[in-house]
């Protein structure tokens, strides 16, 4: 049960993080652009997270390093979660918070493979 778990959440976290990369970011969407844009951070800000995300989907494919994955998908979305609670706000044009959400959601996903996958990690705390 555990093991189907960590997979799930693995290949969810790593999905949708690569759609937002291949959709939004590195096409330059114009919602990606304005979010960036917004928080001072366009161009560099969108592509360096995406290029980040893109590494941490690939990381989450495995099961050696999906620690690794957890760890920067945690640090992206923590990214995400803090601009939206101090710059943006919950709902950025009229998208319901959808991004919010999809950014919690991730995030608790990324939280749940790190914990399930600790015993991969080479530093023990």
């Amino acid at each position: 049960m555990k093991k189907n778990i960590v997979w799930i959440a693995q290949l969810i976290s790593a999905l949708f993080m690569l759609q937002t990369v291949f959709l939004y970011k590195f096409p330059g969407h114009k919602d990606s652009i304005y979010i960036f844009s917004t928080i001072g951070m366009e161009p560099y800000g969108r592509i360096g997270s995406g290029v980040v995300e893109l590494i941490a989907s690939v990381l989450l494919l495995t099961s050696r390093y999906s620690w690794i994955g957890a760890l920067l998908g945690l640090g992206t979305m923590s990214g995400a979660l803090f601009f939206h609670l101090t710059t943006l706000g919950i709902v950025v044009n009229n998208d319901h918070g959808f991004l919010f959400a999809m950014a919690a959601i991730l995030w608790t996903l990324c939280l749940i493979v790190l914990i399930l996958r600790k015993k991969y990690i080479p530093i023990k705390l």
